[in-house]
């Protein structure tokens, strides 16, 4: 009898013991916070040359780590598509938008063969949160962020919406809006709040509720500002009043030297040249000078709110005193939105004000004069592939791990986040998962550049992107791109040219040869369609309406 109770005892305590060590394996393991923040450029905050305040994310960037070259894919669907699968876009079956244009590429939601960060973390004994816009798939429940792998989810479905209220947006037949909480839809009252204070707010409670959870936790922190429409909180735009007086040309000028002082821009690289379709700013009227300033201090002010709920989220962070073991990363999912032919407001009549710019009856955006301003020091705005449509500020903040102060180059594209998130976690990418065989990860760690000092990815290969026609390939100091409907591929040497002034594709032959021709194998293989033979005429894609989202 004495020898079955000391069985059971030990069994017993044998179990316990086991359940302990998970435990503690579990707490051990480090949380991760991903920050995307939406249609922002490349030197927009504080610590990246801007003068729009950013005291939380700058804290972060000074005890952390920045990259200076860190890719996105241009646009919001496709850049999504990307980042929570690890996948190219098209891959995923976001190869376009987030509309269904009836190839497996082109889909318009993520495929089960993508596992999103929410079903690996998850599948690693991780809580999965997320707060803010999802964008990957919408028209069936199925798609929804809880259906694909988030324990919580507060946010929208589709591309945008206003910030006080979740009203139709006024293009099209009515752009809808439809705002979830794990799965049920909210209506809350016009102007009874603030969508980016909300994502924070919804951010915070996740996290206390997580924390009765003895496990790690990823959260998924996907703002929207500061896509349009601009709209902001009084007391915020307050604070921009006449920050804006000198115009864009001066400020443009003052943010390269910043980030020529603090080590982003490198002494032999070149700038971008100034855009000639933006009117210099001197030679506006007083009237006209009045009318766009008030756009960028509006503009600010959704960038300054953004970061002031980063600041909730590290508090509660500290509060909670899991900041020391937590990693977190900040990107951007493409550049400030510009291009007169594309969004010229009266071609797409978006501009339908009930109220002053910055209200809730405001449906204006920055446009292509500020784009300009936000994507220095690089060329060109969001949906196009040359630098300043694509390039990402990069901030990653591990206070055991990471080093504080430095700035690297890097390197990096989105589909890197994945496989280093999974790598930092101990978490084993599945090769099946409910049956279905999973896609292999696309993109390389990024841990010896976080971790070890590296400068750069070791990638052995290419990175590749197609949007729209739009396509390019970055292979060491080397950059092709051609943009629809031309076919003629540009070369650049990123290594002293990033501004891309000089165009050497014609001197470099072999060089554009070998890179179109690594395409041609990347975009068979990925699924790229010939986007001439899918666009003309195909009433599934809505053209500059899917692209201003």
């Amino acid at each position: 009898m004495k020898r079955i109770i000391l069985l059971h005892f030990l069994i017993a305590f044998t179990v316990v013991g086991q359940a302990q060590n998970k435990n503690a394996s579990n707490s051990s393991k480090p949380n991760v916070i991903l920050i995307l923040v939406d249609d922002m450029g490349y030197s927009d905050l504080g610590n990246y040359g801007s003068e729009i305040s950013t005291p939380n994310l700058d804290r972060l960037a000074k005890e952390g780590l920045r990259l200076r070259e860190f890719y996105n894919n241009s646009i919001c669907a496709p850049t999504r598509a990307s980042l929570l699968t690890g996948q190219y876009q098209h891959k995923a079956g976001v190869g376009y938008f987030d509309v269904n244009l009836g190839l497996p590429a082109y889909q318009g939601y993520l495929n089960k063969e993508s596992l999103t960060l929410g079903e690996v973390f998850r599948s690693g004994g991780y809580s999965t949160l997320l707060s803010g816009k999802w964008h990957v798939g919408s028209e069936d429940q199925s798609q929804w962020p809880n259906q694909r792998g988030f324990d919580k989810f507060y946010g929208i479905l589709k591309g945008a919406s206003n910030y006080f209220d979740t009203n139709p947006l006024p293009f099209g037949k009515g752009y809808p809006v439809t705002l979830l909480k794990n799965n049920e839809k909210l209506n809350p009252k016009q102007d009874s709040y603030y969508f980016t204070d909300e994502i924070g707010k919804n951010a915070v409670e996740f996290l206390e509720e997580q924390n009765k959870e003895n496990k790690p936790f990823f959260l998924y922190l996907a703002f929207t500002a500061p896509h349009w429409p601009l709209q902001a909180k009084p007391e915020d735009i307050a604070k921009y009043k006449g920050k804006f007086d000198k115009g864009w040309d001066v400020l443009r000028e003052n943010r390269i030297q910043k980030l020529k002082e603090n080590g982003i821009i490198l002494p032999n690289q070149t700038i971008a040249k100034r855009d000639e379709e933006v009117p210099e700013w001197d030679k506006l009227t007083y009237d006209e000078k009045q009318f766009w300033k008030v756009k960028m201090e509006v503009y600010a002010a959704m960038v300054d709110n953004m970061d002031q709920n980063v600041g909730r989220v590290l508090k509660k962070l500290k509060d909670l005193k899991k900041d020391q073991n937590t990693i977190i990363v900040f990107i951007s999912d493409n550049g400030a939105q510009g291009g007169f032919n594309t969004y010229n407001p009266l071609k797409r009549g978006l501009v339908k004000n009930d109220g002053p710019i910055g209200t809730s009856g405001s449906f204006d955006y920055q446009e292509q004069n500020w784009a300009s301003l936000s994507n220095t020091p690089y060329l060109q705005y969001k949906n196009d592939l040359h630098e300043g449509g694509f390039s990402s500020p990069f901030i990653a903040w591990y206070p055991s791990k990471i080093k504080g102060g430095r700035i690297d180059k890097g390197t990096g594209h989105i589909i890197d986040l994945a496989p280093t998130f999974y790598e930092v976690a101990g978490i084993e990418y599945p090769k099946e998962y409910n049956g279905v065989k999973t896609n292999p990860l696309a993109g390389k760690s990024l841990l010896p550049v976080l971790f070890d000092n590296n400068s750069e990815v070791n990638r052995g290969e290419p990175i590749f992107w197609e949007r729209a026609g739009n396509r390019a390939v970055r292979d060491g100091k080397w950059k092709i791109v051609s943009i629809y409907p031309k076919y003629k591929w540009e070369l650049y040497d990123l290594e002293r040219d990033r501004g891309e002034t000089q165009n050497i594709a014609d001197a470099n032959p072999d060089v554009v040869n070998r890179l179109s021709s690594a395409y041609a194998i990347w975009a068979d293989k990925t699924g790229v369609v010939e986007f001439s033979k899918i666009s003309p005429g195909n009433e599934n894609i809505p053209g500059a309406a899917a692209s201003r989202n």
